[in-house]
């Protein structure tokens, strides 16, 4: 049951999708593995909305070349752990949600345990060795993942429901070449993260039409957003029928 002052906070999006939507968002308990250029977007969007409980996890620490597009963090934070720093910038923005810092990197060792109880988890990383991992646990769990990846001006976004839609692997079943030093003007995990922010409050309240086998791709340059329709593969050693 909400508070009168939650329907005073969130009386736009009840407006919009129904006080019980607006329960279910404050009902729901989400991980967002990385803090970074697209955690940040995600993550506060996500706060503001009333998502119940988010959960940060990364390993880094805010360095000075993080701040074109970590909007989260300020030069103070530097040498701070992101999650210390964003979810302190969470907390302050919205003090009726619960926040929790994990200062870890995912790996294939303690992914279970670090997304144990979520409702769904945001694929907010910047190497797809990670990327990998967040979806291997995902399908394992039977947990909805929002991924998302970004460089230069570009970037993508799609959802994942175990079982039922393509996974990352049966997309990019190696991973894109990569460089040590991802070039990306701010503004790309910005749109990038709210389209990732956007799609989990469709899937919590159910409305709308999630990025299921399709691939949404934003050229920033061109200022086109696009989206691609992708497949399920039988023979993915992730979600395939015969793993």
């Amino acid at each position: 049951m909400l508070t009168g002052r939650e329907r005073e906070r969130y009386s736009r999006q009840i407006a919009l999708l129904g006080e019980e939507a607006q329960e279910r968002l404050s009902k729901a308990r989400l991980a967002i593995v990385g803090a970074g250029g697209l955690g940040c977007p995600v993550a506060l969007y996500l706060a503001a909305a009333g998502v119940g409980e988010i959960r940060l996890i990364d390993g880094d620490l805010v360095d000075l070349t993080n701040l074109n597009r970590q909007v989260l963090h300020t030069e103070s934070d530097i040498g701070r752990p992101k999650v210390e720093s964003a979810a302190a910038k969470l907390r302050a923005q919205n003090p009726g949600i619960r926040v929790t810092a994990i200062q870890a990197t995912l790996d294939e060792g303690n992914a279970a345990g670090h997304l144990a109880g979520v409702d769904l988890v945001i694929d907010a990383v910047d190497n797809f060795a990670v990327r990998y991992t967040l979806n291997r646990a995902a399908i394992r769990m039977g947990v909805p993942l929002i991924h998302g990846a970004v460089s230069g001006f570009d970037g993508q976004a799609m959802t994942i429901i175990p079982g039922r839609t393509a996974c990352l692997e049966c997309i990019f079943p190696a991973a894109p070449p990569g460089e040590e030093m991802i070039p990306v003007v701010g503004t790309t995990p910005g749109v990038i993260g709210l389209v990732q922010a956007n799609e989990a409050i469709k899937y919590i309240t159910g409305s709308g039409e999630l990025l299921e086998n399709r691939l949404l791709i934003w050229d920033g340059r061109a200022g086109t957003m696009t989206t691609l329709a992708v497949e399920r593969q039988e023979d993915c050693s992730v979600c395939g029928d015969g793993r």
